[in-house]
């Protein structure tokens, strides 16, 4: 926390850039410099309740709003996301510390989901069905549900955002972010495009604050549904808090992802994969591989060819050319991430690369890549998701036993196997419980008009972020049962 006395205006609401005037300030740190780029004066439950209160005046003229006149606002920010698009990473980097490619293919992934919306004439559309009785008619039809809220992570700026606010604002929904504290320049430079499309004032609102906003948001009687990605012990406490109060909820939790590699998989091409999965955004993101599940001959070779590019790994500075690996979000984060570490040697266990040491500025929250072996399954680390460059190694006595340990697993983002065999990858993508599946694919990331899948403590809800989910979470169904009798339409 800071003692600040300044700071930029990081809410947004109706329209205007306001500060809150909560005397609680936090400085948003580069993680790399320890640079202070940002002092923001915390939004109070005020701010979020001036922010619903402003989205709820503009539903009712932007729910009327023709869907075919709404999308044009989102062709226009699509374009201004693609013309500012490095300006935009360089902001992501600078406060989240990736790479300048990694931001660059974030915001990518997250322009799609723009496209996708921009579909919504098509997406939103019900069905009908003549004379289901003689003479009556009935459809279904999909309707705004309202003020709807987002709360998003660190780890993500730019996409996890545009993962829910396009598909809320095409579906005739007004809307409400709650990014990061840590992270909320990227999404004020969202926002601030947003306004550039000449969107109407109060349909997109920005507040910036801790726990004190997520539950003015969870308990406002005006928002209908709330959409958050986090940790799973903060997923669960959202879904039920705001389950209890009448809200529908989605919420995206953590995950510990496997993947299993066979013995006929190019153990060449396989290390180079889970190493970039593994390692990459240093670990801080809820798909990243957490854990190698070797089959029979692969115990052998696949970690001397994950040792060896692992090793390799340049860390460093986002922003600096040739660096592969930036620095963990925070340096609680780093000194969690060690003592976990230091908590699995001692459960048994083995170091095969320490990268604790870190690497790149000593200013920064830098980790190196980290390998341990030896990991059973009794082993905190086995359960715990990281959230940083560590990757544990286990042997399975095959892909039956592999698929059985991400069973037993507690969480089911994703998973994947390396094969050459056509029936291995059948069977692992019949039986393997996670929401999410890769097929020699380190990243198993749906694309935007696919489902955000998750399973068992990494997802609770119903309908998952992206695609024909997003849709759907974003409107409610009514159905409607028409009877027009001849003599009744003759009196007019």
């Amino acid at each position: 926390m800071s003692t600040a006395t300044t700071s930029i205006a990081a809410n947004h609401i109706g329209g205007a850039w306001i500060r809150s005037l909560s005397a609680e300030y936090f400085d948003i740190k580069n993680p790399a410099t320890s640079e202070t780029l940002a002092s923001i004066a915390l939004a109070e439950p005020s701010d979020v309740a001036a922010a619903v209160d402003a989205a709820s005046a503009a539903f009712p003229a932007w729910r009327r709003t023709p869907p075919q006149e709404r999308i044009q606002y989102l062709f226009k920010f699509k374009r201004l996301l693609e013309e500012h698009s490095t300006e935009i990473a360089r902001i992501t980097t600078e406060e989240n510390g990736k790479t300048l490619a990694e931001s660059l293919g974030e915001l990518q992934r997250g322009i799609e989901n723009v496209e996708v919306a921009c579909g919504i004439p098509t997406l939103m559309q019900g069905y009908n069905l003549e004379d289901i009785a003689a003479g009556i008619d009935e459809m279904m039809i999909r309707q705004p549900l309202g003020v709807v809220a987002a709360i998003t992570p660190f780890n993500f700026p730019a996409m996890i955002p545009l993962w829910f606010l396009p598909y809320a604002i095409a579906c005739g929904n007004t809307f409400v972010l709650k990014p990061s504290e840590r992270v909320p320049l990227t999404a004020r430079r969202l926002v601030e495009l947003l306004e550039q499309t000449g969107l109407p004032k109060g349909v997109v609102n920005l507040v910036v604050g801790g726990k004190s906003a997520v539950d003015t948001l969870l308990h406002h009687p005006d928002v209908k549904a709330i959409s958050f990605v986090g940790s799973t012990p903060v997923a669960k406490y959202i879904y039920a808090e705001g389950a209890a109060h009448g809200k529908r909820v989605q919420c995206q939790g953590g995950a510990k992802n496997f993947v299993v590699v066979m013995p006929d998989a190019d153990l060449e091409m396989t290390a180079k994969i889970v190493s970039d999965s593994a390692f990459g955004c240093a670990g801080q993101r809820c798909l990243a591989v957490a854990g190698a599940l070797t089959v029979g001959e692969a115990s052998r070779e696949f970690p001397r060819a994950l040792l060896e590019l692992a090793a390799k790994i340049r860390v460093g500075n986002g922003l600096d050319d040739g660096v592969q690996m930036g620095p963990v979000i925070t340096p609680d984060s780093k000194a969690r991430i060690s003592g976990l570490i230091e908590r699995g040697l001692e459960q048994g266990a083995e170091m095969l690369l320490d990268g604790r040491t870190g690497g790149g500025d000593a200013q920064g929250n830098f980790l190196r890549p980290t390998v341990l072996a030896g990991v059973s399954e009794s082993n905190d680390l086995n359960g715990t998701e990281i959230f940083g460059p560590v990757l544990s190694l286990r042997e399975a006595a095959d892909l039956d036993d592999a698929i059985q340990m991400i069973a037993r697993n507690p969480y089911g983002n994703s998973s994947a196997i390396f094969t050459s065999s056509g029936n291995s990858a059948r069977k692992f993508r019949y039986e393997s419980p996670t929401g999410n599946i890769g097929v020699n694919i380190g990243v198993a990331a749906p694309m935007a008009y696919f489902p955000f899948s998750g399973w068992k403590d990494s997802f609770l809800g119903v309908l998952h972020g992206q695609g024909r989910d997003g849709v759907a979470f974003y409107t409610d169904q009514k159905v409607v049962v028409e009877r027009w009798p001849k003599e009744w339409t003759r009196k007019f």
